[in-house]
């Protein structure tokens, strides 16, 4: 199972279409929030089932604040993660997921990407495809694979 994860796109959405036509097929898209309206077409261009969260600048959207679901044996809570203080690190988000109980949290806001496992606990922060803030700025986004034991395995990639 190959999944894309992508954040923080602010309605500027071309690298998003370029990144899925360089990675497909996959088999489902993750966006952690800040998509400013543009949640049909991220959904409709995915060809796949779609999670999707609100950000800090979707202020009059539909979709939910935060999500738990499950891939594979994975159970994942997506959050943007502004309202977990991510912008001064990720200690609070991955606090607040053990007290979920899941295995992997996906957020966003920082615009910066993140592949953080610590014992049973993976946080997941694709950066930004639009505005990255990590040094070399380079848009960002993470694929998410399961082998065939089911197990995760997550890559950082830049366009």
């Amino acid at each position: 199972m190959k999944i894309l994860i992508v954040s923080d796109t602010h309605r500027r959405n071309d690298n998003y279409i370029k990144v899925l036509e360089r990675v497909a097929p996959v088999d489902m898209v993750i966006h952690c929030g800040d998509i400013e309206g543009s949640e049909y077409l991220i959904a409709q261009s995915a060809g796949c089932p779609v999670q999707m969260v609100v950000g800090n600048n979707d202020f009059f959207s539909d979709l939910p604040r935060e999500k738990e679901f499950m891939i594979g044996k994975y159970k994942v809570w997506l959050t943007h993660g502004h309202n977990y203080l991510v912008s001064m690190g990720n200690a609070n988000i991955k606090r607040e997921a053990r007290m979920r109980g899941v295995d992997i949290v996906m957020y966003g806001h920082t615009h910066k990407p993140v592949v953080d496992r610590e014992g049973d606990l993976t946080a997941v922060n694709p950066g930004s495809l639009t505005y990255p803030r990590q040094e070399g700025r380079k848009p960002s986004f993470v694929i998410m694979d399961l082998d065939r034991k089911g197990e995760a395995h997550f890559t950082i990639n830049y366009l």
